[in-house]
């Protein structure tokens, strides 16, 4: 820049000779560009050549300006403090864009009498008319300089002045007083603020979420979680954001109890690409648990997965006990899906009870599925309880599969379940099944004798169908004693014979 400037001023001295007299605009021009490049003691020299040149050339308050804020750059404000008298002296009135150059380059050199004593002069009616950024500046050093008591008086000058107050006035306030731990102040401006909506006016800049991170952090731990998401969702709707502010909030209700509040924020946050941790998701899962949504407790284990999180085993088990405590068969079924591709250890009581709900919820095929993808990955259910289960429903062509499945799997099941099935299907006149699962039960190497072998060997002969009969006949002992009463099978209840 340096470079370019030095050519510019080049051919700012070649005009003369040229013939081609520089305007008001021409030296402006200059002056700008030797003060960003920090030459301000030569855009000076420049501006003082612009007077002597000629009667009718002289600076104007854009000249002055330029200068002012070359010197608050470099911080040479008792320099910028002369250019102003200066500037006063040609009768020339300073605009409110040179008060607050200056003012600025006054709080950075910490001169508070300076300021106030222009800001008095200003109230006094002499031409500048401080604005709402005039006031956060000043309120802005007086805190940075730990002079609270000054910061609140300013803000009392603002509001005398009827001068609108933004979300930079509170934040600035607010923060100071929390760190002087007067919550109760900070609390109070925090309401004012909120009740006043600031934060959703188009005045003024744009909020800074992290600014009040203090009180809310205060309101959270104190019970009032609910008074700092009002104001937080009024600084979500200007588009700010500050991930450690949703975290604040989230744990604020979750310590309240109000842990649907705090999930409607994890979708918020996540909806806006942050990525919450664990802490977050685990303190809502065991919250929405205790609070009996585990619905609402599935779908942030599955944003905890898609956050790159892994729950821990345990918190899979208790999710699916919540479901199937209150029958939810199919969210169970697609947790469980959900954990074999995960390869999260299952829990063979959990496994049992969800096959028993899905039948008890007509989902047969899904329980089938499931059945085959526990069994596929090294699991197992509890075999003689669901067929029991089944029994008892009625259910005997699905305690038929469900045995059958056994006998593939090698699975150890008692011959009087077996003895009661049969029986059972018997009586329904399903004598096909009957069949085929005595026959299974010995292909599979099972050459027990069953009580009820008489009483399916009859139910095939009336049925007509000889060549099964005679099948079933060979393997009955010649002497065996049947009881047709079925007192000898106390395992499973007797199934009615009208299902």
């Amino acid at each position: 820049m340096n470079s370019m400037v030095d050519e510019g001023f080049h051919y700012f001295k070649e005009m003369s000779r040229l013939k081609c007299e520089p305007d008001v605009v021409t030296y402006n021009t200059i002056v700008d560009g030797l003060c960003r490049a920090g030459k301000v003691e030569i855009a000076r020299n420049v501006v003082k050549g612009m007077r002597k040149r000629s009667g009718e050339l002289n600076p104007n308050v854009v000249t002055y300006m330029t200068l002012i804020r070359g010197y608050c750059v470099k911080e040479d404000v008792d320099e910028a403090l002369c250019v102003l008298e200066e500037m006063s002296s040609q009768g020339l009135k300073p605009n409110e864009i040179t008060y607050n150059t200056l003012l600025k380059g006054l709080c950075e050199a910490k001169k508070l009498d300076k300021i106030k004593e222009i800001l008095e002069g200003t109230m006094r009616g002499e031409g500048f008319s401080p604005d709402t950024c005039t006031f956060n500046m000043l309120m802005h050093s007086h805190c940075n300089a730990g002079n609270l008591a000054e910061a609140l008086k300013v803000f009392t000058m603002m509001s005398e002045l009827q001068v609108p107050p933004d979300s930079a006035t509170y934040s600035v306030l607010i923060c100071s007083l929390c760190q002087q731990r007067d919550y109760s102040k900070a609390e109070e401006l925090f309401d004012e603020l909120s009740k006043k909506q600031i934060l959703i006016s188009d005045r003024g800049c744009t909020p800074i979420v992290a600014s009040y991170k203090p009180i809310f952090e205060y309101l959270c731990s104190n019970g009032k979680t609910k008074k700092a998401d009002e104001v937080f969702r009024q600084l979500l709707k200007r588009g700010a954001q500050d991930p450690p502010s949703y975290k604040t909030l989230i744990m604020g209700h979750c310590r309240e109890g109000t842990f649907e509040a705090g999930y409607k924020l994890l979708v918020l946050m996540l909806r806006r690409d942050f990525v919450p941790d664990v802490e977050i998701y685990d303190s809502l899962i065991d919250g929405l648990l205790e609070k009996g949504k585990p619905l609402l407790a599935q779908q942030t284990l599955e944003k905890m997965l898609r956050s790159s999180h892994l729950p821990k085993t345990s918190t899979f088990h208790s999710i699916l006990a919540a479901l199937l405590e209150m029958h939810c068969a199919r969210e169970s079924a697609i947790l469980v899906i959900l954990m074999l591709e995960k390869n999260i250890r299952q829990n063979i009581n959990l496994s049992t009870d969800l096959i028993r709900l899905l039948f008890s919820e007509g989902l047969r095929d899904k329980a089938f599925e499931i059945v085959g993808m526990l069994y596929d990955n090294g699991y197992s259910i509890k075999i003689e309880e669901v067929v029991s289960f089944l029994y008892q429903r009625r259910k005997l062509i699905e305690a038929c599969e469900i045995l059958r499945f056994s006998l593939r799997k090698q699975e150890n099941v008692s011959i009087d379940i077996f003895d009661q099935v049969i029986l059972g299907l018997c009586n329904i006149n399903k004598l096909r099944e009957a069949f085929g699962l005595y026959y299974e039960l010995i292909e599979n190497g099972d050459h027990q004798q069953l009580p009820c072998l008489h009483h399916l060997k009859s139910s095939l002969e009336v049925a007509g169908r000889s060549v099964e009969a005679d099948f079933v006949s060979k393997r009955m002992p010649k002497h065996q004693l049947v009881d047709k009463s079925g007192k000898s099978r106390p395992q499973l209840r007797p199934c009615c014979t009208e299902c």
